[in-house]
């Protein structure tokens, strides 16, 4: 990847030649009936995020907003541990989330005083007397199957050729229907364009070859980027390791479809519940509930017209 960006970074910048104000207005009125040629599908790309590595640095929530040019949260305390964004937004695209889990004070027969853990191989405690921080990098979750991409009335949101969900800012028309079908609380509508905004996966790094940004910065290799296929066998065997390392606790989030919802192409390893790490524990795919909204709606309306039907005939002298 670094002798990549080399490559790249050695290209000569070339532009488009000026055009004339004549050219310049057809080519507007033009524009908008021309058909691009749609691209060529990839191989599908995503993130496999493993917690148990992260350390909190928000070295990819750094990264994410020096690349994509996003403004800054400011510097406020929010009181919640070391977290000052707090939420995914319009101009935060990765939140590290940090969830601090101590006991009441009293001392824990598990640890010894060198420091170190009385843990008998092959037996399990419970993990809330344990005193631990659980961090977590949160982003886009790229849904195979994702609401956004269905709720969206003008074709904003694609899936483009690495089947990851992209949104088209330029074609937003800010109506945040998008916003309110996403499971995840991942999208938001800016304050500032009124237009719809979150993870785009680096799409403009992954067609020059490169890796997303906040997988470059990752100092620990939490963040893992790749085929979806390799990422998921890797997980996997990440999770039989913790397994056997006595943290049968562990479990993947996301890599596999369930009765209500589609697979994610960014899923997590996870040593806790998901509303712990403020992810729904069962997500919901709401257009599962179309096929009932529209039995209802009809219903309704055939009961409001019986309803009118019976008033006029009872008025009728």
């Amino acid at each position: 990847m670094a002798s990549r960006e080399k490559e790249l970074s050695a290209l000569t910048q070339t532009s488009d030649p000026p055009r004339g104000p004549l050219s310049e207005l057809m080519r507007r009125l033009i524009y908008p009936f021309l058909r691009g040629e749609a691209p060529q599908p990839r191989p599908a790309t995503g993130f496999y995020t493993d917690t148990t590595v992260c350390i909190g640095c928000k070295a990819c929530e750094v990264a994410c907003k020096q690349w994509n040019q996003l403004p800054s949260d400011g510097f406020n305390w929010s009181g919640n541990s070391y977290d000052n964004t707090t939420e995914l937004s319009a101009t935060t695209w990765r939140h590290v989330k940090f969830i601090e889990q101590f006991s009441d004070g009293s001392p824990s027969t598990l640890i010894s005083p060198n420091g170190s853990l009385n843990v008998e191989p092959g037996t399990v405690y419970d993990e809330q007397i344990l005193n631990r921080w659980l961090m977590m990098s949160d982003h886009c979750k790229h849904c195979v199957a994702s609401p956004c991409h269905l709720a969206c009335p003008t074709g904003a949101i694609i899936q483009n050729e690495f089947e990851n969900i992209y949104i088209q800012a330029d074609i937003c028309n800010g109506c945040s229907s998008c916003v309110a079908a996403c499971p995840f609380g991942v999208i938001t509508r800016s304050d500032m364009g009124g237009h719809s905004h979150k993870c785009t996966l680096c799409y403009d790094r992954q067609r020059d070859g490169l890796e997303p940004a906040c997988a470059k910065a990752c100092p620990t290799q939490s963040i893992h980027f790749g085929p979806i296929d390799e990422l998921r066998e890797q997980a996997r065997k990440r999770v039989e390791e913790l397994h056997q390392r006595g943290l049968p606790q562990a479990y993947l989030y996301g890599d596999a479809p369930t009765d209500t919802y589609s697979a994610m192409h960014s899923f997590y390893l996870l040593v806790d519940r998901p509303s712990v790490y403020g992810l729904p524990d069962a997500p919901f795919n709401p257009w599962l509930h179309m096929a009932g909204d529209y039995v209802r709606s009809v219903a309704g309306g055939l009961a409001a017209i019986a309803a009118l039907l019976i008033v006029v005939f009872l008025l009728k002298p």
